[in-house]
């Protein structure tokens, strides 16, 4: 069954070289008792670990059913050792946070043979703990642990069971037991390699090998082992890969695992987890924020109407001292907008404005507000239909009818919760009646929009503030795609109307789409400036994520060590880890959401700043904090699925 040829293997303790096996052969048939007796130091566990595909030699040829096992790969060594091996360790080596059933059960996750949990179960009742399955190691004795360790040992029915010094923990009742249970395995028909100093536990062999200084110095049969009767060979199943449900099975329980490794550790893993979740809540918190600014840009803009062009005098400027709008060859006049409403395409609606400071009257309270000059077009332009009473007419425009339209602000201040329709109002003392109440507009930054009152136009020019020219001409096009030609032909109009010549042309048109456009833009730009700088909490979270898996690594050594002499390949622990770090990620994702959440309500409550939550952004934040977790997990799980197993195993 095993074939070694001149084995050989050397340590290097710092400047000496330190032979441990040097030129081991040895031929160990299928159902032997095989003890293997040495001092310490003599090189007998260095043998049993590279017989156990634990440890690689040096040179020399190994051959187990007459494969060369020296040039599997690591999955390779893996497969085999799960498959046809079982270890018995000195130290047990049982993980503590688990149940007796959940140790025995460890190999059938690396197994991919479909094997259940009944299996544990099983061997559990084989070596008498059936009544111990739910009992944790440090409430086992000793001779019980090893029991346990000798269940796990048995748990994928391998061929060759290897056992370490299997009593040196206990006492010689516990290790007289634990003998006897070695004892029956091989009437079984399990080949047993065992190692030990003690002569006593070495003549329960049939063979005992003796080696010093890493030589065999005696390989004979044991005349004072006793006849057991051989009943068969254990039945060596081949199960098939069980596909995908094993593997869910298997993951399901990596968590299970990763969870309760990580609540052995509660104040560490909150500790870590603090980092992403305060990560995630500035993420979202920050990006809520520039939603809700990006909103109420939107929100203001779209209060002043849609497709809009507005037409102004050029300011001039001499010194860089101001001198108003427009010379005498730069003054808007009402032929200026029946010009551009009958010759340039695509306008649909056009008011010419004028506006200036008032102050108003009724009965006595007083209130000053921005009264503004228009024309009936302007009600439809800018979405200003009243909400009691109506808008003026072009009749009263025509007629500078003393008539107004009052926002809620004035509304409020003056008549109370009255209804003011048909009520006198005193505009700088010319007295006009109130025939509507706009609707309510809000306000944005300094403005209130709801402060305000509208005139016909020809009555603010003439009767209020005693204007001969406009302020500026405010226009509507049909089309977005039609106000680029529109503002060039109209400022090519009323250049030619008002002869500029060669001249710059004295008038400018603000875009309302291109300024909503730029201030949007604007508003993108640091809102993601903003999660940028939240970001930065995620990477700091990250980095926490890999201290701890860098920690625990160096905790778990031996741990990892058992599970590779158990089966597992590199990314199988590789995966654990990863899993680990996902978890933190996932708690702290879950509750940075909640503070991102308490976060942007309480900013809303409490500041005039809007807040607006979307699911992209929270998506966004949990799925980058998954991301981070995986990141910076990668370097300790890559960390721990490179570990030799056997140096873990000895890891202090």
């Amino acid at each position: 069954m095993i074939k070694i040829e001149n084995l050989r293997k050397t340590y290097q303790m710092g400047s000496v070289e330190v032979r441990a096996l040097d030129g081991v052969s040895l031929t160990v048939e299928q159902g032997e008792y095989v003890a293997i007796i040495g001092a310490s130091g003599s090189g007998k566990s260095t043998l049993m670990h590279i017989l156990g595909l634990l440890d690689v030699p040096d040179a020399g040829t190994f051959e187990i059913d007459g494969t060369d096992v020296t040039k599997f790969s690591e999955n390779e060594l893996a497969a085999f050792r799960n498959r046809i091996m079982g270890f018995v360790f000195q130290q047990f080596n049982l993980l503590k946070r688990t149940s007796a059933l959940e140790n025995v059960g460890l190999p059938l996750i690396y197994a991919r043979n479909g094997k259940k949990s009944d299996a544990a179960n099983k061997m559990l009742d084989l070596v008498g703990l059936g009544d111990r399955i739910s009992h944790h190691p440090n409430e086992l004795s000793g001779g019980q642990q090893q029991r346990v360790a000798i269940a796990r040992a048995l748990v994928n029915n391998p061929s060759i069971i290897f056992a370490d010094e299997p009593t040196g923990n206990l006492d010689s009742k516990s290790a007289k037991e634990i003998m006897e249970v070695m004892s029956e395995l091989h009437a079984q028909g399990l080949t047993i390699i065992l190692v030990t100093h003690d002569a006593n536990v070495a003549n329960h062999a049939q063979r005992i090998i003796e080696i010093k200084d890493g030589k065999i110095l005696a390989d004979f049969q044991n005349p004072d082992s006793p006849e057991v009767p051989r009943v068969g060979k254990v039945e060596q199943t081949k199960e098939a890969h069980a596909g995908f449900g094993h593997t869910l099975l298997e993951g399901i329980t990596l968590v299970k695992q990763s969870i309760r490794s990580l609540a052995a550790n509660k104040v560490r893993t909150a500790l870590s987890a603090l980092g992403i979740m305060i990560g995630v809540a500035a993420v979202i918190a920050t990006v809520a924020v520039g939603n809700g600014a990006k909103a109420a840009v939107e929100e203001s803009m779209s209060r002043l109407g849609s497709n809009l062009l507005m037409l102004y005098p050029q300011r001039r400027s001499r010194g860089g001292v101001s001198q108003g709008q427009g010379g005498s060859d730069s003054r808007l006049t009402t032929a200026d907008v029946s010009a551009i409403r009958k010759e340039v395409e695509h306008v649909i609606r056009i008011s010419p404005t004028c506006d200036g400071n008032a102050q108003l009257k009724a009965g006595n309270q007083n209130w000053s507000c921005r009264v503004q000059g228009v024309d009936p077009d302007y009600e439809a332009m800018r979405s200003y239909e009243p909400q009691l009473g109506r808008f003026f007419t072009d009749e009263e425009v025509h007629s500078r009818a003393r008539v107004a339209v009052l926002g809620v602000t004035p509304v409020r201040e003056l008549f109370g919760t009255d209804n003011p329709i048909g009520k006198q109002v005193k505009i700088n003392r010319q007295t006009f009646t109130v025939i509507g109440v706009l609707p309510e507009k809000g306000s944005s930054g300094f403005r209130d929009y709801d402060d305000t009152a509208f005139v016909p136009l020809s009555t603010a020019m003439r009767r209020l503030f005693g204007k001969q020219y406009l302020d500026r001409v405010e226009i509507q096009i049909d089309e977005a795609q039609n106000m680029e030609r529109a503002q060039t032909d109209i400022l090519a109009l009323v250049a030619q109307r008002h002869r500029t010549g060669t001249a710059a042309n004295p008038f400018e048109i603000r875009n309302l789409a291109e300024i909503q456009d730029t201030m949007t833009e604007t508003s993108t730009i640091l809102s993601m400036l903003l999660s940028s700088i939240a970001s930065i909490a995620l990477i700091v979270g990250g980095i926490g994520i890999m201290n701890i898996m860098l920690v625990s690594v160096t905790e778990r050594t031996r741990e990892i060590g058992l599970r590779k002499a158990l089966g597992a390949r590199g990314s199988d622990i590789m995966s654990q880890f990863l899993i680990e770090a996902l978890v933190i990620s996932f708690f702290g994702g879950c509750l940075g959401i909640a503070l991102g959440w308490c976060a942007g309500y309480l900013t809303q409550r409490f500041t005039p700043m809007t807040v607006l939550f979307t699911h992209e952004s929270i998506y966004m934040a949990f799925g980058f904090s998954a991301l981070i977790g995986v990141l910076f997990g990668i370097w300790p799980a890559r960390k721990a699925a490179v570990l030799n197993p056997i140096d873990a195993l000895r890891y202090e």
